[in-house]
């Protein structure tokens, strides 16, 4: 071994490099400041299975892939580009000197998919694996797959900081090498009251934004330590408000802030990674960009959010949305380390120490919460049909593969079999999210190449105006207008500019497009709707802006601008937080275009259905893509037995109540099921009617009688009565009469009706006078039945409830008596009932 750096990784090389020779693969496990991301592969570069050979190290970040390679270069004292290089989109340093090519992790993946093989390839190192990003884990899969298949004996080196190596080791079959703690030590200053607060809380109690607490914080480690400060945030829009606060609060002279994140600029990112001069300090304000492979020169203080802002992807709705979550122990590990790679250092903590066990212990893989579309259409292409042929330490979720692989089919990128398509292919060979791609080649046919160039640029890189101040127009036209230059938009975030610009011209040239050419703006809907079929979208009727999209979600714009009054829209950004999603950025696009261009998933039907919301049937001719509606138009006639079918449906919905319902239809309802009750060898087949049965069987009765009934006031013409009885046939009801009778006569001749909605059973409400000679209770139902007997006093009050006359007679009949002649003198209230005339008013003078 040859080259050896004075870092601690140092002390782990001579096991790698035998545990590599030996094996193939290996397990490198550094904590952060080990130095392995700088000093293991220029520690290969003699190995003699890497002489004429290239080693290939993917890194997760951009920012990474550039450091890394000029720390490298710089240590053999070249430039970037000589024996290191580095490759990204829209960015590469390589030349044919070049042995160590440090890639961004979507480069591997194209890399296999080109050449399966890896000519020249003797190893390929992964770096920070530990961050489990969604390419990391698909280009292990393929390369593991590769050298099952092809026989390639190109070396396998997974190196990590945090993770927990044994999971990785056993899936690899590989050696695990480890080197011991960080080069320098990190004091631990937990300053917080509880766990790490997320946006929109203080601490328990505190009414003080994280972002003002990150503040004062950054002040106190100022005023506390010496040197340079790393602070990290979940995101640009934090990183500019702590700026502000740091900025407006004054800070000691000498002292400057430089944010750091991802869409910043080559120069403003190198800004903050430069050592401060003689004299002065700097704060650093980051994202977890700035969480690995990263030496920050100067830094030995950091301060911690405890926060980091990831992508959570919905299959069911088809849409991502960003979340501030807390980070896990690993994370918050592999910050401090920052503080310690130069010098002692001192890590704040905006959390308590009983709060820091309560964290996850790892970050949960991006391949269980990520739009799995890009890599369901690598494994296509790969050949992979069941993602379960290749090795996983986190297989892809099933439901979210499957969303991903039911996108791609709308997109024509695979067939039913999800064997990838010639159009596949193409979408695939474009450097751009498969549905950008798909959009770009449609674009193609339209020749509107250049137009669907910069959406698709626009629609890669950061929203040009989001980190502007204020509400900006939800139209992606807007962003266009930047983009040529037709709007100065000094609002605009130009380093996002410049890269868009950029990748606008790289499509155009993959597409053999002249990026000189003519554009109009306003077909920029119909473009988008290509790329996002499922969220084109409809306007609700109503004066708010809120819409339906193709998906079946809702969603809406939170003010008024130039595309909320637009009946047809595509909402290509999303806030998918609420019930319905607010919409961050849109374009419009008309009807005729949707019907022109999507005419074969076009799907004409003829709706005779119920309407909740007008409470009648409504027929009409609808034309929908998916779940939207594009047109509808009122049939001129409706089919009848389609109309009642409807109306039948609405019923069922309305519930049985809304039919007209008298005492009439009540008591032949009774009267029915009080004869089904008895449960005779001659009724065995009487059908039920209880209210739970009629609404069941609503088609055999119901359903003859709702010619013409088309709405629900429509219903109170209904002759209910005769359609329960039509229920019996003849001799049935002549059983009915017989066995449930309408009235009972008295002894008086009157004819009383029987209550059969009685909840005691059928009754009758008689004045006691009229029953007088009644010697006992009548009985109904083939004599299965006793009546109740509710008898009244001459002012129709009752005075006795009975199922049992003779007994009345014979018992409490005197005391009822009694009370009846003083307050009744005028009416006969004899002493023997059974033998007195029954009257119907009062007593004849002699």
């Amino acid at each position: 071994m040859s080259f050896l750096s004075g870092l601690p990784i140092d002390a782990a090389l001579p096991e790698l490099l035998a545990a590599l020779s030996q094996h193939g693969v290996a397990v490198l496990q550094a904590p952060p400041g080990a130095g392995k991301s700088t000093v293991v592969p220029l520690a290969l570069l003699d190995e003699p299975w890497l002489i004429h050979m290239r080693l290939v190290m993917l890194e997760p970040r951009r920012l990474a892939t550039r450091a890394v390679a000029h720390r490298m270069a710089s240590t053999l004292g070249e430039s970037v580009g000589e024996t290191v290089g580095y490759r990204m989109r829209l960015d590469s340093r390589t030349s044919r000197r070049t042995r160590i090519e440090v890639v961004t992790e979507g480069v591997l993946a194209r890399m296999l998919q080109g050449d399966a093989a890896l000519e020249n390839t003797a190893c390929v190192i992964f770096d920070e694996f530990h961050e489990r990003s969604l390419q990391a884990d698909l280009a292990l899969a393929l390369l593991l797959d590769a050298r099952a298949n092809l026989s390639l004996k190109v070396k396998i080196l997974v190196m990590s900081a945090t993770l927990a190596v044994e999971r990785v080791a056993a899936m690899l079959g590989a050696p695990v090498v480890a080197t011991p703690g960080r080069m320098f030590p990190v004091e631990s200053r937990y300053a917080g009251k509880g766990a790490p607060p997320l946006p929109g809380r203080g601490y328990a109690g505190a009414q003080v934004s994280p972002e003002r607490l990150m503040a004062q914080l950054v002040t106190r480690a100022l005023s506390e330590e010496p040197g340079d400060v790393l602070v990290f945030l979940p995101g640009a829009a934090e990183i500019r408000r702590v700026q502000s606060l740091l900025e407006s609060a004054g800070l000691e002279k000498g002292v400057r802030v430089r944010p750091l994140f991802g869409d910043l600029s080559s120069a403003d990112q190198d800004a903050a990674l430069a050592v401060s001069p003689q004299g002065t300090r700097k704060i650093v304000l980051a994202t977890n960009i700035a969480e690995t492979s990263l030496t920050i020169e100067g830094v030995r203080i950091v301060v911690d959010s405890g926060l980091v802002r990831r992508l959570a992807f919905d299959p069911a709705t088809g849409m991502s949305r960003l979340e501030t979550r807390r980070i896990s122990r690993a994370s918050a590990d592999q910050r401090q380390g920052r503080a310690g790679r130069l010098s002692a250092g001192v890590c704040y903590r905006a959390w308590s120490a009983e709060a820091q066990r309560s964290l996850a212990p790892f970050t949960p893989a991006e391949i269980l919460a990520a739009d799995l579309a890009p890599l369901a259409l690598d494994l296509a292409l790969w050949g992979a049909r069941d993602a379960h042929e290749l090795k996983w330490l986190d297989p892809p979720p099933a439901a979210m593969l499957a969303s991903a692989r039911d996108l791609l089919a709308r997109l024509d990128a695979i067939d039913a079999d999800g064997r990838i398509t010639a159009h596949g292919r193409e979408v695939a060979a474009l450097s751009v999210h498969p549905r950008l791609a798909h959009m770009l080649l449609r674009a193609r046919t339209l020749r509107r190449v250049l137009l669907a160039a910069m959406l698709a640029a626009l629609l890669s890189e950061r929203d040009l105006l989001r980190a502007g101040p204020g509400a900006h127009d939800t139209d992606i036209r807007a962003r266009i207008d930047i983009l040529i230059g037709a709007d100065d938009a000094r609002q605009a975030d130009r380093a996002a500019v410049q890269r868009a610009r950029r990748l606008a011209r790289e499509l155009a040239h993959q597409l053999g497009d002249d990026f000189n050419q003519a554009l109009d703006p306003a077909h920029a809907g119909l473009l988008l709707a290509f790329a996002y079929p499922d969220r084109i979208g409809r306007r609700r009727a109503g004066a708010e802006p809120r819409y339906t999209l193709a998906n079946g979600r809702g969603a809406f714009f939170a003010a008024l601008d130039s595309v909320s009054s637009q009946e047809f829209i595509v909402a290509v950004d999303l806030d998918d937080r609420d019930r319905d999603a607010r919409i961050l950025l849109a374009a419009a696009v008309t009807r005729a275009e949707l019907i022109e261009q999507f005419a074969e998933r076009l799907v004409s039907t003829t709706s005779i259905d119920w309407s909740a919301r007008e409470e009648a049937v409504i027929a009409r001719r609808v034309v929908r893509l998916d779940s939207l509606v594009l047109e509808e138009e009122p049939l001129a006639s409706i089919p009848p037995e389609a109309s009642r079918a409807a109306m039948l449906r609405g019923i069922r919905a309305l519930g049985l109540a809304a039919l007209p319902w008298d005492r009439e239809a009540r008591d032949l309802q009774a009267r029915m099921q009080f004869v089904r009750d008895l449960a005779r060898e001659d009724t065995r087949d009487w059908p039920a009617v209880d209210d739970a049965a009629l609404t069941e069987s609503l088609e055999a009765w119901l359903l003859p009688w709702l010619e013409g009934v088309t709405r629900r006031a429509h219903l109170a013409r209904l002759p209910l009565v005769e359609a329960l009885r039509a229920l019996l046939p003849w001799d049935a009801r002549r059983k009915l009469d017989e066995l449930a009778p309408t009235h009972l006569t008295v002894p008086t001749g009157s004819q009383i009706r029987i209550d059969y909605l009685d909840e005691g059973g059928p009754s009758i409400a008689v004045r006691l006078q009229e029953v007088f000679g009644l010697m006992e209770t009548p009985r109904i139902g083939g004599g299965a039945a006793r009546v109740t007997f509710k008898l009244l006093s001459p002012a129709q009050r009752p005075v006795q409830i009975t199922r049992d006359l003779a007994g009345f007679w014979q018992g409490s009949y005197q005391e009822v008596r009694k009370d009846l002649r003083g307050r009744y003198p005028k009416h006969n209230w004899p002493e023997n009932p059974r033998a007195a005339t029954p009257t119907r008013g009062v007593r004849k003078k002699p």
